[in-house]
């Protein structure tokens, strides 16, 4: 039994991966989404990564397609306790921003798809700079009040807006957040690096990194003269021009041979080892992408390792 982790001051415990739901019912369809999430699940993974505009994007889609797939797998399987649910809320395209109607009428509607009655973790996915944040807190410490939610969370928000928010909840005595999902990866470390991170630190957020893999590119997959069928491949493809990307990329083919391990382990190890992070969040459109990501699990790298890695993505 892999040993799950705390997630900040909440009661949530959860695995040291949390599984992207960003492809379900867009690079994923339905039938390939539950087999990922039957094998996460089987290998011990209980922590989900949603948001209820996972995937407007797609031409056709609306927005909560994700959400949908994840609600009827939860139905099929004997026990939601099981399973910690993440979801976000701020950018479907219906029920855009954060005032206190929309988060209310946002929250409805995922739990309506996810068809529970309860979300375990809700973020704001992007903060709402025209709402204050004594607004926003308020509106989803009424969430947790009525039971429809277990933890709060943000993500893409400010050191200082972060700060106020906790300081809000403090002085009223209302749900605070435990967590916090910036973009952060072996390749892009001033995203979180910083007043972000200190800010987390001091609060005792535990960090859930998105982007873990760098669009892919953290999988090692992306080599010069390579070319990869990949609906983010242009994104990945970029960090091979730039130095840092390349340093990154020879420090984690040593540590990965030495250990035994593929690319991808030893990257989302990394970040597992950094200062509050509780779980990478990495995603598997396949169930043999999968193995690579819940390793992540069993892997302690070295003092020795994490600093090579360290140096070579400075």
């Amino acid at each position: 039994m892999t040993s799950l982790r705390r997630l900040g001051s909440s009661d949530l415990q959860v695995f040291p991966l949390a599984l992207g739901g960003n492809v379900f019912g867009w690079t994923a369809d339905e039938a390939q989404s539950f087999a990922v999430l039957d094998a996460y699940a089987a290998a011990g993974g209980n922590f989900i990564d949603t948001a209820d505009s996972y995937s407007a994007w797609v031409p056709g889609n609306e927005g909560g397609e994700s959400e949908i797939v994840i609600g009827k797998w939860l139905a099929a399987r004997s026990d939601r306790s099981d399973i910690v649910v993440a979801t976000k809320v701020g950018a479907h395209p219906a029920y855009k921003g954060l005032s206190a109607t929309t988060i209310k009428a946002a929250a409805e509607q995922s739990l309506r798809r996810l068809g529970t009655d309860h979300i375990d973790l809700y973020y704001t996915h992007f903060d709402d700079e025209t709402v204050p944040v004594e607004e926003i807190i308020t509106a989803l410490d009424q969430l947790v009040k009525d039971g429809k939610v277990r933890a709060i969370a943000a993500s893409n928000i400010s050191p200082e807006r972060l700060q106020a928010s906790l300081d809000f909840s403090e002085r009223e005595g209302l749900a605070r957040y435990v967590a916090l999902q910036p973009h952060y990866n072996l390749v892009s470390r001033d995203t979180y690096e910083g007043e972000l991170q200190d800010t987390a630190a001091r609060a005792e957020l535990a960090a859930v990194p998105y982007f873990a893999l760098a669009s892919g590119f953290l999988t090692g997959k992306y080599r010069p003269g390579t070319s990869v069928e990949s609906a983010r491949a242009e994104n990945a493809g970029r960090h091979l021009e730039s130095e840092r990307g390349r340093k990154v990329l020879a420090a984690l083919d040593k540590v990965a041979q030495e250990r035994g391990a593929e690319i991808a382990t030893v990257a989302l190890a990394w970040l597992a080892a950094r200062p509050t992070v509780a779980a990478p969040i990495a995603s598997a459109r396949t169930v043999d992408q999968l193995p690579a990501l819940v390793a992540v699990a069993g892997l302690r790298l070295t003092e020795q390792e994490l600093a090579e890695l360290t140096e070579a993505s400075a």
